[in-house]
């Protein structure tokens, strides 16, 4: 299983900041697991977005990163400030 963490605007539009999950064996990269929660979670888009970034336990990574290893990924949107 696998800590996701959600932060943000995206608390609300998966339902959730946190669950454990085992995602399908054939996801390997962490573009495809986005993808993968946008559909699940029927986002439009929002997990897809090149804005949101993605840390695998701890560090940003890139989609292309493999999934192997990942005890805890999170999903953090842009941080606005004024």
């Amino acid at each position: 299983m696998t800590k996701i963490l959600y932060f943000g605007r995206l608390t609300d539009l998966t339902g959730t900041s946190e669950e454990q999950i085992q995602f399908p064996s054939n996801l390997e990269t962490a573009g495809q697991l986005r993808t993968w929660l946008d559909d699940r979670f029927e986002t439009s888009g929002a997990l897809t977005d090149q804005t949101i970034r993605i840390a695998i336990n701890g560090e940003i990574i890139l989609d292309s990163t493999p999934l192997n290893g990942a005890h805890e990924i999170a999903f953090m949107p842009p941080v606005g400030g004024g």
